[in-house]
């Protein structure tokens, strides 16, 4: 089914690693990164730390480890996580929190993936030997499932001072956090500074083939490779993949910009049709969902309809569908996309 694809906005997990990026994986200095003698991936390492401006930083294969290692880190079996309904600590980790940190979520039901610092304290429990103890506040920057949200950085703060208050740690799930920085013009670190934990995606709009960085004060960063260790995540000679993590640092950020103009144009365009439900105002990064309730179309029957076009996007729901730029989608391609989404309603609306 996936041989027919030309134009791929199922996820910016599909980017590939360009010929560049290759020819900086090929050159990478390498060593043992389980004893810390891989120099490509300190260096990448020490990189993302500055980055968001924290003491220390950790490689992984995947932001789900990310998230993973820092639910083991922070929490006791028993206790209790509080994040968004929409978060992909709760929704995407195959049951990770409960599985592995032995944590169970309490859920916020936020706008578009963003919940309030009213909406926090309102979450909170009293105290009482029958209740989990709550120990962590989780963020998702950008909301994935609800459309690419950018947390403004004001209510990040208010939500951390609550937290705070509260006696409760703070964790970042950073898989899109250098979108919300690209696009706002605040720095990842500004975001990050509240947060005992918080991550970087390489493989998603970065173009990276595999890996997270995960960064937060040395004493957690100790701790967090040991879980990583516990979980499997040693990698070795893993300097050929730090390389292009640095390679991406330094030539794909900025580009970010493309990828947040191109999902604007696919959503004005998908608006165009009245039975379609989409804000195309609201579209702030490279995600954009949208709804097909009202045009008689099931999500995974268009799916499949616009993969006979050779088109892909992602099926979320019954009726609601997600496309994603990134740097393997020029914009011709997410026009045509669109377009084609358009031409098909109408044909059968």
């Amino acid at each position: 089914m996936t041989t027919n694809i030309r134009i791929d906005l199922f996820s910016d997990t599909k980017t590939r690693p360009s010929a560049a990026m290759r020819q900086a994986m090929a050159m990478a200095e390498v060593g043992d990164e389980q004893v810390d003698e891989d120099p490509t991936t300190n260096l990448l390492q020490e990189r993302v730390a500055k980055l968001l401006g924290k003491e220390a930083a950790l490689f992984t294969p995947s932001g789900t480890m990310c998230n993973q290692i820092a639910l083991a880190v922070h929490c006791r079996p028993g206790e209790e996580v509080i994040a968004d309904k929409t978060a992909h600590i709760v929704n995407s980790e195959a049951g990770g929190m409960a599985a592995i940190a032995g944590a169970q979520a309490r859920t916020i039901d936020g706008v578009r993936g963003v919940f309030t610092a009213e909406q926090l304290q309102a979450a909170l429990r009293m105290p009482a030997r029958i209740s989990p103890l709550q120990r962590l506040v989780s963020i998702e920057q950008t909301a994935n499932l609800a459309g690419g949200t950018i947390w403004p950085l004001s209510i990040v703060s208010e939500v951390a001072e609550v937290a705070r208050a509260a006696g409760m740690a703070l964790h970042m799930d950073g898989a899109r956090l250098l979108n919300a920085a690209v696009e706002s013009g605040i720095a990842a670190s500004s975001y990050a500074a509240p947060f005992d934990s918080v991550w970087i995606d390489l493989s998603k709009g970065l173009g990276c083939p595999v890996g997270a960085v995960m960064a937060g004060s040395a004493q957690f960063i100790s701790e967090a490779a040991r879980i990583k260790q516990r979980l499997g995540g040693a990698m070795r000679q893993s300097g050929m993949l730090a390389a292009a993590g640095i390679y991406a640092l330094d030539n794909n950020v900025a580009r970010l910009a493309e990828d947040h103009a191109n999902a604007r144009d696919f959503a004005r365009i998908a608006a165009q049709v009245q039975s379609v439900i989409v804000d195309a105002d609201a579209v702030e990064t490279n995600i954009v969902v949208f709804d097909v309730a009202e045009t008689g179309w099931t999500g995974p029957d268009l799916a499949r309809r616009l993969l006979e076009d050779g088109i892909r996007v992602s099926v979320i729901g019954p009726t609601l569908m997600r496309a994603v730029t990134h740097l393997d989608v020029e914009r011709a391609g997410v026009i045509e996309a669109a377009e084609t989404f358009v031409r098909i309603i109408k044909q059968t609306h």
